[in-house]
């Protein structure tokens, strides 16, 4: 399999009734916006905030499958983005705990840049998020 310089990845958490059933979504592209892997997940029951983390680190774990180099990630969620991007403190400790899965996970990295995005933005891997919830129910 080809080693990439840069990816693009979206990833997207959601659950219904936060907490409640809840699933993940996580769209990988190479340097030419082509899609190399789609992931969708149910989890179980889980919060919001729970859901973006658990995408993020699944997207992190598939993305090694493709390069060490860099990623440029896009999350609708802008409480993780700014956690992760050391805006904000990470205080509650499930979510300290999720939080620094993905930073020993960005270390296998050389490069890591976290933006948030609008909703509209993110479709495909909202979709697939869904698509996990609705097979689990």
């Amino acid at each position: 399999m080809p080693t990439y310089n840069k990816l693009k990845i979206y990833t997207d958490g959601g659950s219904r009734n936060n907490p409640g059933p809840a699933g993940i979504g996580v769209v990988i592209y190479d340097e030419q916006d082509k899609i190399l892997k789609t992931h969708k997940e149910y989890i179980g029951t889980a919060t919001n905030n729970d859901a973006e983390y658990r995408a993020l680190t699944k997207a992190l774990n598939l993305a090694g499958e493709f390069t060490k180099n860099e990623l440029d990630i896009y999350l609708d969620s802008e409480l993780v983005v700014r956690q992760l991007n050391g805006i904000y403190k990470v205080k509650e400790p499930r979510m300290k705990a999720l939080f620094d899965e993905v930073k020993v996970l960005s270390m296998g990295f050389k490069d890591i840049r976290y933006t948030h995005i609008k909703r509209e933005l993110n479709k495909l891997a909202d979709k697939l998020v869904n698509e996990a919830i609705d097979e689990a129910l």
